[in-house]
């Protein structure tokens, strides 16, 4: 069902834990399939300096969490808002069709992470 790239991120997910003090944090939840996502962020100069995540849900939801959050590190952060599911999928070799919405949860708690730093940064 999943190809060896995604078992790799499932199995040896990078970024995975707490960040402490993060300059901004985002958490996101799937209805569909329970899966959720917490996404913290470092950031430096407008660029994602570190990333770490925490995702409780099935394995295509932890892949695409540890491949976005490799994705986004040195990006700014308006590259880094513009990830998509469809760019997370494709990094990973492809999702089955049914997991999908799983890619969803990574780069949706990407964006409430960044738009949650923005928020903070404007006080």
């Amino acid at each position: 069902m999943y190809n060896s790239t995604v078992l790799d991120h499932f199995e040896n997910p990078r970024n995975t834990g707490e960040m402490s003090q993060p300059d901004g944090v985002g958490s996101v939840g799937n209805p569909e399939c329970g899966d959720v996502t917490k996404i913290m962020i470092r950031v430096e100069h407008e660029r994602i300096a570190d990333v770490r995540f925490k995702t409780f849900g099935c394995a295509a939801a932890i892949a695409s969490s540890s491949m976005a959050t490799e994705m986004i590190k040195g990006l700014t952060l308006d590259e880094a808002y513009e990830l998509t599911r469809d760019r997370v999928a494709e990094s990973l070799g492809g999702l089955p069709e049914k997991k999908m919405h799983c890619s969803n949860i990574a780069s949706d708690a990407i964006r409430a992470a960044i738009e949650d730093y923005r928020q903070k940064s404007e006080k």
